[in-house]
């Protein structure tokens, strides 16, 4: 199969520009773009379904060029948002750069044949003064083309309307490609489907000033099968590829609970499986849904990705963990991340060095609400010290048992766990 056939045969195309887009991925190697503004420490796994089709087109021999928005960062793109983002310092979105960069050197190749090419947009951007920009870019720019966007026509419509500075960001975006194309060959840009206006303007910008033919292609917007957005767990919390903020863990669990009518497409967007691999797991979870067989390829093909065969370890081991596995040798943050929702409690590390009497370790927990309740479900061994056996009853616990640095994980029966942290 062809490039750009595959990537239809996975839905990765929402729309192009032109339909010579196809002749020209297929036969030619080509430079292409996708910007990302650094308005967090951490991309999110929404945002992972362009790194990965970035990867993908860098597989077939096309150029990726990652622009890092320093300067647009600074106004905030209104595309698909309905308030204006929160202003940031130069200070802040330097440390976010700093971050990302070493999330996308995790997945894109950046040496060898056909590296990829990081660049940020204030390098170009920020020797604009204002009445430059206004001759030289403004110039070009009609409102009623501008007017007429999707995200303009959007937030103008709603109660929060839209500022000046947002308004303007397409004129950004739209030199970001003109710079591109002029200076690094660049023929291509990409983005999720609320870039469409951006992208088109961008398009518009570069034929006037250089009577320039450059091309665009947006992907689908992730959604899940309510149409809500993908990529936030259902407390509401994003899932983030930075290991400090969302655990390998957390973003295993996270896919791993994708519903059976969304995963096929997961992995056609997510994972590098073949077609015919994919297929397979489609009929698996038909004739086998319990199995959740897709689900568990689909976590495993991304955490890996994200996070090397490293992070899948610690994802499958703590997983692992509450099917009842001994807990031992685990990191504090490991340990945290995988009881993150569990009860706990805190204990001066000086009483854990001395040795504290098992019932009187186990009565400072919610499990147990006295010492003669804790003394009954030790006898009717219903107590577990992580994960394993319970110690006898006279037994001292020390630093021994501690399953991670500082922490002790005690369950009361099958399910119920309360995590003891000393401090």
């Amino acid at each position: 199969m062809k490039f750009y056939e595959e990537l239809e045969s996975r839905g990765l195309i929402a729309d192009v520009s032109n339909p010579e887009l196809r002749d020209i991925l297929n036969n030619k190697k080509i430079a292409f773009y996708i910007g990302y503004d650094p308005t967090a420490k951490s991309l999110q796994i929404g945002n992972l379904f362009a790194i990965v089709t970035m990867k993908r087109f860098q597989e077939a021999g096309h150029k990726p060029y990652v622009v890092l928005g320093g300067a647009t960062g600074m106004i905030g793109d209104p595309s698909g948002k309905s308030t204006e983002r929160v202003f940031l310092t130069e200070e802040i979105i330097k440390e976010n750069i700093e971050a990302q960069q070493k999330q996308f050197k995790r997945i894109l190749k950046f040496d060898g044949n056909n590296p990829a090419i990081m660049v940020n947009n204030f390098d170009w951007m920020g020797k604009f003064s204002f009445i430059e920009f206004l001759r030289d870019v403004g110039k070009k720019f009609r409102i009623t083309e501008m007017l007429a966007k999707e995200s303009v026509k959007n937030r103008i419509e709603s109660e929060v309307g839209l500022s000046f500075t947002e308004f303007c960001y397409q004129m950004l975006q739209a030199y970001d490609f003109r710079h591109l194309a002029l200076h690094h060959d660049v023929v291509l840009q990409m983005g999720g489907g609320d870039q469409w206006g951006n992208i088109t303007a961008g398009i518009e910008y570069t034929r006037k000033m250089d009577a320039r033919q450059v091309y665009g292609l947006v992907i689908p917007l992730v959604t899940d099968s309510h149409g809500n957005k993908f990529g936030k767990s259902e407390g509401g919390t994003a899932i983030y590829l930075d290991p400090e903020m969302t655990s390998p863990y957390q973003m295993y669990q996270f896919l791993l609970n994708s519903e059976d009518t969304t995963v096929n497409k997961y992995l056609k967007y997510f994972t590098f499986l073949s077609l015919d691999e994919i297929s397979l797991l489609e009929e698996k979870t038909k004739n086998e849904p319990h199995l959740r067989e897709a689900q568990k390829v689909l976590a495993s093909e991304v955490v890996k990705l994200v996070h090397g065969d490293e992070g899948l370890n610690a994802a499958l081991k703590a997983t692992k963990i509450f099917f009842g596995e001994k807990i031992e040798n685990l990191k504090d943050k490991d340990l945290n991340a995988i009881f993150k929702d569990v009860p706990s409690v805190e204990l001066p590390k000086l009483d854990l060095k001395k040795g504290i009497p098992l019932l009187d370790l186990l009565a400072h927990t919610p499990l147990f609400p006295s010492k003669s309740e804790a003394r009954r479900s030790v006898e009717q061994k219903g107590v577990y010290f992580n994960n394993d056996t319970c110690p006898e009853m006279a037994t001292l616990i020390n630093e021994s048992h501690l399953a991670s640095e500082t922490c002790i994980v005690l369950r009361k029966g099958k399910k119920n766990y309360c995590v003891i942290k000393f401090v």
